[in-house]
């Protein structure tokens, strides 16, 4: 493999924009549109994780919805492995998504209940219809070794798992299709904290052997932290930051991230005591009327008149480290 073939991004999303259409005022009214995703740009290098960030309705799981087209987008592109994903039609991209995984964050609804662990993992062998048949039931009994579950458990219903072994069959059938690129929708949001430790182990491990490339969506920095190579932080359907872990975990310069990185609990004492707890007052905007300046600035302790009336741009501050913010100066100070 050439130095140009793995500098190149296996996942790049440029200018995606989601919007919503939503009426108002009545029969006739005229509608309106929630973006619920505004021209974000990012990419994934094979064998890499980037995680994207934040709190509720910043976003983040519609932008990976619509990375795997189970939302339309309204704008942007988004190239896997070269290929024009969005404008991708009927057979071509009912191909090309078992290039593209997808483990759901509830290991509870995710899972037909009316059917077999086996016939689960096996699903997407046999829509895609590419593995002769007599080589899917060894696939299947390759990956229930793969996520740690006994070639018993195959007969068995979603039901009588555990939460974490359910969510081991929905990482058993994202694997299932040999794919380039899974996108981790807070795959452990709703599990145990003890559970949360081995699916995450577990992702490690499996990208480890088979070379996996995640898009990691969550709201837990404290996750991510153990998790992912890059993050891009969003709010209000913007991306406010965007950095390799160590950048950003080190020297956070976006207000909003500092707070969300303030609350992080650890267990370093000294960390502890040299971290200040930042609040974030208030509520975000109304989403439906946005602010003309930044999204940010009427929670943001340090804003100013230029934050309530131009929007900041997403500017380099090193080559691993993007912020948009007015206040974080061109050497990368940041205004708290």
């Amino acid at each position: 493999m050439t130095d140009d073939t793995q500098n190149k991004p296996l996942l790049d999303v440029q200018n995606l924009t989601v919007r919503f259409a939503i009426k108002r005022g009545g029969l006739f009214g005229k509608a309106k549109y929630l973006y619920a995703v505004d021209d974000i740009s990012f990419q994934i290098k094979r064998g890499e994780t980037l995680a994207i960030v934040g709190e509720s309705g910043s976003g983040k799981t519609t932008a990976a919805l619509a990375v795997a087209r189970l939302v339309n987008a309204y704008k942007g592109r988004v190239d896997l492995d070269d290929t024009d994903f969005l404008s991708l039609q009927d057979e071509d991209l009912r191909q090309a998504r078992s290039k593209m995984q997808f483990i759901f964050q509830d290991p509870y609804s995710s899972l037909n209940p009316r059917i077999r662990a086996e016939k689960i993992v096996r699903e997407p062998l046999d829509n895609l219809d590419t593995v002769p048949n007599e080589e899917r039931q060894e696939i299947v009994d390759k990956l229930f070794e793969a996520v740690g579950l006994h070639p018993e458990q195959q007969r068995l219903f979603p039901h009588q798992f555990s939460g974490g072994q359910r969510q081991r069959i929905g990482i058993a059938r994202a694997l299932a299709t040999q794919p380039d690129l899974i996108i981790c929708d807070e795959p452990v949001s709703a599990l145990d904290v003890a559970v949360q430790a081995q699916i995450l182990n577990l992702l490690r491990k499996l990208q480890a052997d088979f070379g996996l490339t995640f898009l990691f969506i969550s709201h837990d920095l404290g996750v991510v932290q153990h998790m992912c190579d890059t993050i891009a932080v969003m709010y209000m359907g913007k991306i406010v930051e965007y950095g390799d872990r160590k950048s950003l975990f080190n020297n956070p310069l976006h207000p909003y991230t500092k707070a969300l990185l303030s609350a992080v609990p650890s267990v370093d004492k000294k960390r502890r005591a040299e971290t200040k707890r930042i609040l974030i007052p208030g509520d975000p905007p109304d989403p439906l009327d946005l602010p003309k300046g930044c999204r940010f600035a009427n929670r943001c302790p340090v804003a100013q008149d230029r934050c309530r009336s131009e929007q900041p741009n997403l500017n380099e501050v090193t080559q691993a480290h993007s912020v948009a913010c007015h206040l974080v100066n061109e050497t990368g100070i940041a205004p708290i």
